[in-house]
């Protein structure tokens, strides 16, 4: 699929070397396309030709600082990355999951654990999943019940269930958020982050049926007594909070980054099936019933990725990019439904085919209303944060 300049004309990463890496995404994931995509999917395998090349080519890693094997840019250029692999018709969930681990890892890290795991992830030679989400915790991180107990010699027990883990049959590890064993002086248990192996005694996963047509797969994971080193603690054990929001913005980013990606497939699949399909003897596209609406989603879709890369440019500036990421996810959200849905409908009952690559792509969209943060959590922030609205929860 050709890459249109004028997508880009109006974002302010258009920096030469954003440009040039939207190309070089672009050429290397539209060599696989969505139909080997899709046949992941079919045959339940993993895309692990694609992965293992856009980790050769240093596409995975573009976030991730060169001493650690990365590229040594910022979110801006992982923006770029995500985006246009989604935009070939192939988004990986697996790569919102590294947007989280590598700045966790690489802020609150020990030495030996960015030397281990950073080159791996920046190469693609090693995955990592992330488990915070519970089932009765909702988006409350504070009522986390999966604990982590001293085990008296310097080591921990973790035991607990998280839920809707994603990928962890890929993964050599998994990110944990887990509570401390006691409450601390105001009530509230503090929260530390382990990383654990994939392969652990004790840890169980159970995948979950879902709508989601994404090789990625999702899974309940119990720790049943889990026995870790004091190597796995993520940095201070009790300072998990802070850590883990070093990781929150950037997974909005990408999973924003993945809802732009897909809008612009499906306006580009829309927009060309529209000059090519006549109805007596006139491209359907020459009508305002079909291009008014084809505009509509693609105004929605620029304000969404405008949004989405001035979020990624403030966070590299260090700047606290909050309310942008979160703007930017819940607006990316709506415009890619948005955008799928006009195509859809452009296509007629074609829309419906998986030949034509559209309608599979509906519940990944759709994910990301509820998931990493829910639109409804999004508004009480912007109400909180953003207008001084009284808190309402």
């Amino acid at each position: 699929m050709s890459i249109d300049p004028r997508t880009d004309a109006l974002l302010i990463d258009t920096a030469e070397h954003h440009r040039d890496l939207r190309a070089s995404v672009g050429e290397l994931v539209g060599s696989y396309g969505r139909e080997y995509f899709q046949t992941c999917v079919a045959e339940d395998t993993k895309p692990t030709e694609l992965w293992a090349e856009l980790g050769k080519a240093g596409f995975l890693g573009v976030h991730i600082a060169e001493e650690f094997g990365g590229g040594g840019g910022g979110l801006a250029d992982y923006n770029v990355v995500i985006e246009e692999v989604a935009a070939q018709g192939c988004p990986l969930l697996s790569m919102v999951i590294n947007s989280i681990c590598a700045p966790i890892i690489e802020r609150h890290g020990s030495t030996a654990m960015r030397e281990e795991w950073l080159p791996a992830l920046a190469s693609g030679t090693k995955k990592m999943s992330f488990a915070i989400t519970e089932p009765d915790a909702g988006s409350n991180t504070h009522q986390v019940t999966t604990t982590a107990r001293p085990d008296g010699d310097g080591g921990w027990v973790l035991s607990g269930t998280k839920y809707w883990t994603s990928a962890i049959d890929e993964a050599d590890a998994v990110l944990v958020v887990a509570r401390g064993h006691e409450p601390g002086p105001d009530g509230r248990y503090q929260l530390s982050l382990f990383i654990v192996p994939a392969d652990a005694p004790g840890l169980v996963a159970q995948r979950i049926p879902s709508a989601l047509m994404v090789p990625e797969k999702q899974f309940t994971v119990f720790f049943e007594d889990v026995r870790l080193g004091p190597e796995a603690l993520v940095g201070e054990a009790g300072n998990g909070l802070r850590q883990v929001f070093v990781g929150l913005n950037p997974e909005r980013v990408s999973a924003a980054a993945i809802n732009n990606g897909i809008s612009r497939y499906a306006l580009q699949k829309a927009s060309r099936y529209a000059v090519e399909r006549t109805v007596w003897k006139t491209p359907i596209g020459a009508h305002q019933g079909v291009a008014h609406p084809l505009a509509e989603a693609y105004i929605a879709v620029q304000q969404a990725r405008l949004m989405n890369s001035r979020a990624a440019q403030m966070f590299d500036q260090g700047l606290d990019a909050a309310e942008a990421a979160n703007i930017a996810k819940y607006a990316a959200a709506d415009a890619s439904l948005l955008a799928l849905d006009r195509a859809i409908q452009v296509h007629g009952g074609n829309g419906l085919s998986y030949e034509y690559g559209l309608a599979d792509l509906w519940f990944t969209a759709r994910l990301h209303k509820t998931a990493p943060v829910s639109r409804e959590m999004i508004l009480n922030y912007v109400s909180t944060h953003s207008l001084g609205l009284p808190k309402s929860y």
